[in-house]
């Protein structure tokens, strides 16, 4: 990448002062890809409530939301996303065979089928733009009207994300990396998913 095109994450001390209320809700500690978000004050305002919204899952709650943030990393070939919500999927229950199954996709055994149809409906979304009549009839055989609007959003915030991270070779956070089991690394999950 040519070094006069990188758009590099801000220290919290040169952010807008409208965005103390980002820093407040990360402890003082805002994440890279905020970091690279305070570059437009405006945008990283107005989207705070939608990620904050996002990142607990919506009407999905925590673990079907992870899965659906880990599909949409696969798909971006995001390696800071995916990266990132390892962590976070495994803090809050999935196992490490689960978030390596979601490399596998829907079809991978071993998946519940509300599940497998949860990566099954974020890759549509992906490639299709939509869901298919097929498959938004068997989704709704599992999750609500609100739920599959989650699905769509969840994956739109995400995407969002995957295009920042990906443009601007975005670095994983070092306190994220070290949270990691091994073998879970950059250079690994870009032997898998080159981009």
């Amino acid at each position: 990448m040519h070094e006069q095109l990188r758009v590099f994450p801000l220290p919290p001390s040169q952010w807008d002062p409208s965005l103390k209320h980002v820093i407040d809700d990360m402890h003082g500690s805002p994440i890279n890809v905020h970091a690279l978000m305070a570059n437009h004050p405006g945008l990283l305002d107005a989207w705070w409530n939608f990620r904050n919204y996002s990142v607990q899952g919506g009407d999905l709650g925590r673990r079907k939301g992870e899965l659906v943030i880990l599909r949409t990393a696969i798909n971006l070939k995001a390696w800071y996303e995916w990266g990132a919500h390892v962590e976070r999927g495994m803090a809050c229950g999935i196992t490490i065979e689960e978030i390596e199954r979601v490399k596998q996709g829907p079809g991978a055994p071993g998946w519940e089928e509300s599940e497998a149809l949860l990566l099954a409906g974020v890759d549509a979304l992906v490639a299709d733009h939509a869901l298919s009549p097929d498959l938004h009839a068997r989704l709704r055989d599992h999750y609500t009207v609100q739920q599959i609007m989650d699905l769509m959003a969840i994956t739109g915030m995400y995407l969002i994300l995957g295009f920042m991270i990906n443009t601007w070779d975005l670095e994983l956070d070092a306190g994220t990396q070290a949270k990691l089991p091994e073998g879970v690394t950059k250079a690994n999950f870009e032997t898998e998913f080159p981009r």
